[in-house]
């Protein structure tokens, strides 16, 4: 199964089981930044001879590529039609279409992955499957929230289809080779028993306790014609399953009667199913590669097919076999979509070129071209919106209604019958005209991230998107602290180069377009500052700050909130939830724990961890039950518990309990410079935090200097007493907290002035240690540092 954070080794081995993981998407898109006029005429294109501005929401747009449309014409006479977008950033959008403008109404938020496709199902139900396995059903008209989950599937989900006269069916199919038929009704219907196959979607969003699916609701169509049952799985619900393709489906469409289903993929091969028992009954070949798109008019009895082999294919299914083939496009065709009568069909694919095809006369139109493959398309009345790798959406004048009139401006060819011919046409010349150059307007998606680095400050990543601007994120607050605008990348990386050394805490992605921030313990919480490099104030500014449960404090705050207001705040102070001991049981079992006693049992967040609220960062993640989920942070309303958060995420916030740390320590010599006069007493190997500063080891040498006798601070032995217990053959060079107990002034101020070195190179005093290692020292060996008396100062 493709889930965020649920890889892991869970047999018998005595390597430890991976913990699941806490993953936080920023969004750049602040709405209060939107000008709905001034922008919207640079990026929308109005009919032409209108100069009037057409309101739309920049920031309501997606910011990766749009891989399913649907138009959805609602029975209530509102005067508006709705165009649902579903994106590989893992949304879906609900746009409010007007005569010549497109309002964003609702996100659909609650996959994880990329959202493959999407269709509508009776009167107000969507329909939407992603390639996080699962299925996801949706109420039209609601704000966003998810109705029910529906697992089966183990692979990507990439295809759906469904009948338009039955309501009840919608079948899916996948990279698993597995084709699913369920019916909605059975499946939206509340059970007592819990499933594995359908999970209930609280009022959070979050996957719930569960309602199962009646056994008959769910079949596998197998290419063996074979039905058998899954092994039953622990919550006792055998759904009817079976073997689907022997290879990977990419494409699946039904008759308005839901009687017939055709599917597509990898085989080359169209197969032909009745969805109501699961048999097959027929197999065409013709094909030479991978079947993407696939169309049945509304009697079953025509079928049309898209395929990377360049041809579209028509199939009568009467006769079993093929009845004309069209060579249209110079590339793989990924999209179809037909008029009414499937007199005509509209098709685009890799080749970036929309066209129009008669089906009858053989005649083709190249309709437009875009900068984009095309992955979708959607009929609305005399227009067709088209989706593509890009995150803007366009309409296209289409003359839906009556195709012919297009045709009457000339123009046209004649589609060939040979593979890939019209490739070899345009080599020759042979290049049609498009017959519109923009469309009848866009509605706009914010530009996606493509390339990131993360800085050496491990609270920076530098990123550029699709449209070549260089921006500046601090991860730690979800914003763009910089936007420097379209500059060289690589320039500017070496351009923002610290020499500094801090633990990759957290690792980066931009699969959803989007900065994707990965926690995964025990690494995330390798990182520590002192407040004074990430400028707190009134916190003392030798006081360590562990930057991961900082950061988990700022994701949660709302959350917090939420559930002192629910729970009463003694719920969250004493770090009870709903089975606080199991939580507090498994962390101390799991491994030995610590208390992070510098810092307060609370939920107080610093300005260096506050979140945004206006555009909010979502949350992935995966608790106990119920799979892996996706919402915003201030969507969450307190009810979530270890059912839905890794149980170490909450142990964190909640009991502030962090797992012990590998490598917080760095050894060292201090040794006299070579022919210096001055000594002082050390015994052996020092150990200090990483971060400790080299104006520490300074403070350390002057005090081993000036002072006649021990202070309250230093032991008998000369080691300093606060950090490591005694008898130890490593002495610590400072307080556990990092900070003297001598009292000593700044290190400005002292007298006599030391230098400290390493490899002959004088360190600057705000060095860490850590870095001089990873920098100046570059052995695997102890570092050894020296120090001198620095003369006439």
């Amino acid at each position: 199964m493709h889930r965020v954070g649920s890889a892991g080794n869970t047999n018998n081995s005595t390597r430890p089981r991976k913990e699941k993981r806490l993953t936080y998407v920023l969004n750049d898109a602040d709405d209060t930044k939107v000008n709905p006029f001034g922008l919207l005429e640079l990026v929308l294109s109005p009919p032409q001879g209108d100069t009037r501005a057409h309101p739309c929401y920049y920031g309501h747009g997606h910011c990766a590529g749009i891989n399913c449309l649907a138009v959805w014409k609602p029975t209530a006479p509102d005067g508006h039609d709705y165009l649902f977008t579903g994106s590989r950033d893992g949304t879906l959008k609900r746009w409010e279409l007007a005569e010549e403008a497109a309002t964003c109404s609702a996100t659909f938020e609650s996959h994880i992955d990329w959202v493959n496709d999407a269709v509508l199902a009776g009167d107000n139900t969507l329909v939407s499957c992603s390639s996080d396995t699962t299925l996801k059903t949706w109420n039209c008209l609601s704000d966003g929230t998810c109705t029910r989950t529906l697992r089966q599937h183990s692979d990507y989900v990439t295809c759906l289809a469904a009948a338009e006269k039955n309501s009840n069916v919608v079948a899916s199919g996948g990279l698993g080779g597995e084709v699913f038929v369920w019916d909605l009704e059975a499946a939206l219907t509340p059970v007592s028993k819990a499933s594995d196959a359908v999970e209930e979607d609280c009022s959070n969003g979050i996957n719930g306790s569960g309602n199962s699916l009646p056994i008959t609701s769910l079949r596998t169509i197998s290419s063996s014609n074979s039905i058998s049952l899954h092994p039953t799985p622990p919550h006792g619900y055998a759904p009817v399953a079976a073997k689907g393709h022997k290879e990977s489906v990419y494409a699946l469409a039904m008759n308005d009667s839901g009687t017939l289903l055709v599917s597509g993929g990898t085989e080359k091969v169209v197969r032909v199913w009745d969805p109501r028992t699961g048999s097959k009954t027929m197999k065409l070949r013709g094909h030479t590669d991978n079947i993407r798109a696939l169309l049945l008019d509304s009697t079953g009895r025509f079928c049309l097919s898209g395929s990377s082999d360049s041809m579209i294919r028509l199939w009568d299914l009467g006769q079993q076999r093929c009845v004309h083939s069209y060579a249209v496009h110079t590339d793989s065709v990924w999209a179809l979509a037909s008029t009414p009568t499937f007199s005509h069909v509209y098709s685009g694919g890799r080749d970036l070129s929309l066209y129009l095809t008669d089906l009858v006369t053989r005649e083709s139109l190249l309709l437009c071209t875009k900068e984009h493959p095309i992955l979708q398309l959607a009929l609305h009345d005399d227009g067709i919106w088209v989706a593509t790798t890009d995150s803007s959406v366009h309409r296209w004048p289409a003359e839906g209604r009556d195709p012919q009139k297009v045709f009457q401006r000339g123009g046209s060819f004649l589609a060939g019958n040979l593979s890939f011919s019209r490739a070899r046409a345009s080599l020759e010349g042979s290049i049609p005209v498009p017959v519109h150059k923009e469309p009848s307007y866009t509605i706009p998606g914010t530009p996606g991230i493509v390339q990131h680095e993360i800085l050496n400050n491990r609270r920076h990543v530098l990123t550029k998107d699709t449209a070549g601007s260089v921006k500046l994120w601090e991860i730690t607050r979800g914003v763009v602290v910089e936007d420097y605008g379209q500059v060289s990348f690589e320039e500017k990386k070496e351009e923002l180069f610290e020499m500094v050394s801090i633990p990759a805490w957290f690792t980066v992605d931009t699969r959803l377009g989007n900065l994707s921030v990965h926690l995964d313990t025990p690494q995330c919480f390798s990182a520590e500052m002192y407040s004074a490099d990430l400028g707190i104030i009134g916190k003392p500014e030798d006081d360590k700050v562990n930057l991961a449960r900082e950061t988990l404090k700022g994701l949660l705050a709302h959350w917090l909130t939420k559930r002192k207001q629910r729970f009463g705040s003694q719920s969250v102070a004493n770090g009870e939830v709903s089975s606080g001991k199991d939580i507090s049981a498994r962390s101390v079992s799991h491994s030995r724990m610590e208390v992070d006693g510098n810092a307060e049992n609370d939920s107080m967040v610093y300005p260096p961890f506050e979140f945004s609220t206006v555009s909010p960062p979502s949350i992935i993640t995966e608790g106990s039950q119920g799979g892996p989920w996706r919402k915003k942070i201030t969507d969450l309303d307190g009810t979530e518990d270890e059912k839905d958060f890794p149980w170490w995420c909450l142990d964190c916030v909640l009991n502030n309990r962090l797992p012990p740390r590998e490598n917080a320590k760095c050894s060292f010599y201090l040794q006299a410079c070579e022919g210096s006069a001055v000594q002082i007493l050390t015994q052996g190997k020092l150990s200090a935090p990483r971060i400790l500063r080299i104006h520490k080891v300074i403070n350390y040498v002057v005090e081993k200097m000036v002072l006649d006798k021990p202070t309250e601070s230093v032991n008998s032995d000369g080691t300093f007493a606060p950090g490591l217990p005694g008898g130890q053959s490593q002495h610590s060079a400072v307080g556990g907290d990092g900070s003297f107990r001598s009292g000593l002034k700044p290190w400005q101020k002292l007298k006599p002035s030391i230098e400290i070195l390493c490899n002959n190179q004088v360190l600057a005093p705000d060095m860490s240690l850590a870095t001089v290692r990873a920098y100046i020292w570059k052995k695997p060996e102890d570092l050894v540092l020296n120090y001198r008396v620095v003369q006439g100062r």
